[in-house]
């Protein structure tokens, strides 16, 4: 079980190093909203993790099925990412409010459950992620001889990994938060294009790598 507790830490490690929209997500939204709304943002994208690990672990027949229509994902989420980040880029209006101004704020319990749903929504159609999953799952399903792993196997590995990951997240919360002191309205609006230009980018990077893979 030592194996498979080391597999979810590098797994964890893994994912919540690695480069994506969803890190700058949690950065903005953590210094728009605070501590409380970048907690809440997280426990949706958490929530969204493990919906696609138990989904992808439960049945493997889905699978080989989503897998084989990868092509399509990348598309549908391409074009979500894409309209993410031509919103924020051209269409969100800066703050009149500056950052450091602003109190924590009290949130009622219907505007945390928005945050959650939107990190849940935006990490759920970020093809990277659901990408990531169907990988893993199959992957560690079995061993290299083909011998299927036991569930207690799987659920070991997957849930260190979730709990890594959730961890780093907390961390990232805690230091935007730590910059949201230092930050002014104008800066609030660069990170928001800069958002929506990383949104872009994906975009059209995932699009691109699918028409040449289609070729």
């Amino acid at each position: 079980m030592i194996a498979a507790i080391i597999k979810g830490i590098a797994l964890g490690l893994l994912l919540s190093v690695s480069v994506g929209p969803i890190i700058f997500a949690i950065i903005k939204q953590s210094i728009n909203h605070g501590r409380k709304g970048g907690y809440a943002f997280i426990m949706g994208i958490s929530a969204s993790d493990i919906t696609m690990v138990v989904v992808c672990n439960s049945f493997t027949a889905l699978i080989v099925s989503l897998i084989s229509h990868e092509k399509i994902i990348a598309i549908c989420g391409s074009i979500v990412l894409l309209m993410m980040g031509i919103y924020s880029l051209f269409f969100k209006k800066p703050s009149t409010t500056e950052p450091h101004n602003v109190k924590e704020k009290v949130f009622k319990k219907h505007e945390l459950l928005g945050l959650s749903l939107t990190g849940y929504l935006m990490n759920i159609l970020n093809p990277g992620a659901i990408f990531f999953w169907l990988a893993w799952s199959a992957a560690i399903l079995a061993d290299s001889k083909g011998m299927v792993h036991p569930v207690r196997y799987r659920f070991t590995v997957f849930g260190v990994c979730l709990f890594v990951v959730l961890a780093t997240d907390f961390a990232k919360v805690i230091m935007a938060g730590t910059l949201r002191s230092k930050l002014t309205s104008k800066v609030m609006h660069r990170i928001d294009q800069l958002l929506g230009l990383v949104l872009i980018g994906f975009g059209i990077a995932l699009i691109w790598g699918t028409l040449e893979f289609l070729h």
